[in-house]
């Protein structure tokens, strides 16, 4: 590992099998040379925040749903916010969900069931077989009100070749 990717985004190669990640968008919450973790951010549920989390609900960005985060752990529940009033620039954190919330603290939260993680080595090895791409990422990305479509947005605004994934069929069969 040479650079963290923290604070970026994973976006899955179109060729990318496994159903856990097919097509999705995963915001780096950390990554070091002891593996990453990160959270999956176009995988809503039906389970509304309110029914889980109900001091935290009225934080929560539209959808106000529970999303799966990744394979990992989801029995637990892992809060991602920004702090509000800093722009394009509100730093973006994991907040512990077991306390209730600090009034004025957050403006934007998203909820996610589990997370997704790498072991040492794991994720640099995905990166090498070509089963991610690396992009920046936009803080509307993290709180999306449509995450259905997130993932052909986010490749559609990459320049050069990157952009025509966002077009790359879903059954190669039809095409």
């Amino acid at each position: 590992m040479t650079t963290s990717l923290a604070g970026r985004l994973l976006v899955a190669s179109p060729l990318l099998a496994d159903p856990n990640f097919y097509r999705t968008v995963v915001y780096l919450a950390e990554h070091t040379e002891e593996g990453a973790m990160g959270l999956v951010l176009n995988r809503p549920t039906d389970a509304a925040v309110v029914d889980h989390l109900p001091s935290w609900d009225l934080l929560a960005s539209e959808p106000d749903v529970v999303f799966v985060g990744g394979p990992v752990s989801n029995e637990i529940a892992v809060g991602l916010a920004a702090a509000p009033g800093e722009g394009d620039a509100d730093p973006v954190e994991l907040v512990d969900l077991g306390v209730d919330p600090e009034a004025g603290a957050v403006a934007r939260l998203r909820v996610f069931s589990g997370y997704s993680g790498w072991s040492a080595a794991q994720l640099e090895l995905e990166l090498a077989i070509g089963s991610w791409f690396v992009v920046d990422a936009d803080l509307d990305d993290l709180f999306t009100s449509s995450p259905a479509d997130l993932w052909r947005r986010v490749l559609r605004r990459q320049p050069g070749r990157l952009a025509f994934y966002a077009h790359f069929p879903e059954d190669l069969a039809s095409n």
